[in-house]
């Protein structure tokens, strides 16, 4: 039997891996369950190296922006503006550091970008990056704390060329648009995630019908199995044992055995093959060869009868046309069964099968069988049957219970709803 494993990748996920370059490391380490049960580190993908290049690219073209900037402010003093161009170098070389230790490049920002101008790009590629790779706790503090010093800032160092209002004003819009970026692309991320779940949970559940499923229709070929063959099988042995122990027996009784025999063969192998076929179909039970009724116990009994048991039938129901199909066809298995048992444990005994109920009163099947004289050997996987009669009347809403009585003799009793 073929099962989903719950480790191997979904189709979109399986897509994704096997064109690794066009998406993010970080996503690939999530959805690629080799790797993530590793622990180890995903390399880079292509994509993520001509991203961390244009991050780059940007901060350092910002950067020289505002070094451009700071060079022809004479407010300045030139130690000061050569602190902060070094800070500005030293934060776009941390850019290609951001996807390792985004929150702490950060923290470390907040202060750099206070008294750095040319330190402001690198500031807002690390912001983004932030905002991508970790919680909005986090996200919300540090992005709080660097939006509210952006007045300090320009109170500090005023921009020559912007009033102070709109510098301010158009510098916390870009801080919020980046950071409303990075949590939108974070977002993105975490449905495809999980989207990657539901669909290994789909996968799990889907394995889990698919083998309960089997399981099923394993124990419905063994019921219908054992129900149909038992009794062909135990006529087979009854007259076969008896030419056995009895090789003197007249000729006429010797060719009725032996017809019986023939007969029970061929109707378990037609009883067989009709079963495969309906299995093979996967047509319900229902719909392939014609199931027994109520109607056909007579039948039954009499076959029986033809066996050499001792079988006494009475019946009191009021419509037998009316009885439900299901109920009629359990009410079927159970005389079945418990005649094929009585066959097999008490031989030679008298039992007796009554069938009682109506409308709204339930429809009754109770079989008995005297005690059996002498020792009897035991029949292998004996008491099977009775489960799965117990199982098929539980399915038609119905109970079964059987048991030995006072007497040394044995009772089946089911007991179906009807109406």
């Amino acid at each position: 039997m073929s099962t989903v494993s719950e480790d191997r990748p979904t189709p979109a996920a399986a897509g994704i891996v096997g064109r690794r370059w066009l998406f993010p490391s970080a996503l690939l380490h999530e959805l690629d369950p080799d790797v993530e049960r590793s622990g180890r580190r995903p390399r880079r993908t292509a994509r993520d190296w001509a991203v961390d290049l244009a991050c780059f690219l940007l901060a350092v073209a910002l950067g020289l922006a505002a070094a451009d900037t700071l060079g022809n402010d004479p407010h300045t003093p030139h130690a000061l503006a050569v602190v902060d161009q070094l800070l500005g170098v030293l934060s776009c070389a941390a850019v290609w550091l951001r996807r390792r230790w985004p929150l702490g490049l950060a923290v470390a920002m907040v202060p750099v970008g206070l008294v750095s101008n040319t330190a402001g790009g690198a500031g807002m590629v690390v912001l983004f990056t932030l905002a991508v790779h970790r919680p909005f706790r986090y996200v919300a503090w540090i992005g709080g704390i660097a939006i509210a010093q952006i007045p300090l800032l320009f109170w500090l160092r005023p921009d020559p060329d912007l009033p102070y209002a709109g510098a301010v004003a158009f510098t916390e819009l870009a801080t919020l648009t980046v950071i409303g970026w990075g949590m939108f692309v974070r977002s993105k991320r975490q449905l495809m995630l999980s989207l990657r779940d539901r669909a290994r949970r789909a996968e799990t559940e889907a394995r889990l019908r698919a083998e309960q499923a089997q399981r099923l229709a394993r124990e419905a070929i063994a019921r219908e199995m054992h129900d149909v063959l038992a009794h062909r099988l135990t006529l087979l042995s009854v007259h076969a044992g008896a030419l056995e122990f009895r090789p003197d027996a007249p000729q006429e009784e010797i060719a009725r055995a032996a017809g019986v025999i023939r007969e029970s063969a061929h109707e378990a192998l037609q009883d067989l093959r009709e079963i495969i076929g309906v299995l093979r179909a996967g047509e319900p039970d229902d719909a392939g060869r014609p199931q027994p009724s109520l109607a056909a116990l007579d039948a039954l009994v009499a076959e029986c009868r033809e066996a050499g048991m001792k079988v006494t039938l009475s019946g009191r129901v009021s419509d037998p046309a009316a009885v439900p199909s299901s109920a009629g066809r359990t009410a079927y298995r159970v005389a079945q069964e418990a005649l094929t048992n009585a066959r097999k444990h008490a031989p030679g005994t008298e039992v007796t099968v009554s069938v009682t109920g109506g409308p709204g009163d339930g429809l009754v099947v109770d079989v008995r069988n005297s005690a059996p004289e002498g020792d009897v050997p035991a029949v292998p996987g004996s008491g099977q049957g009775l489960i799965g009669l117990a199982e098929r009347a539980t399915l038609a809403g119905g109970r079964l219970e059987h048991g030995p009585e006072a007497g040394g003799g044995f009772r089946v009793r089911a007991r179906l709803p009807w109406g």
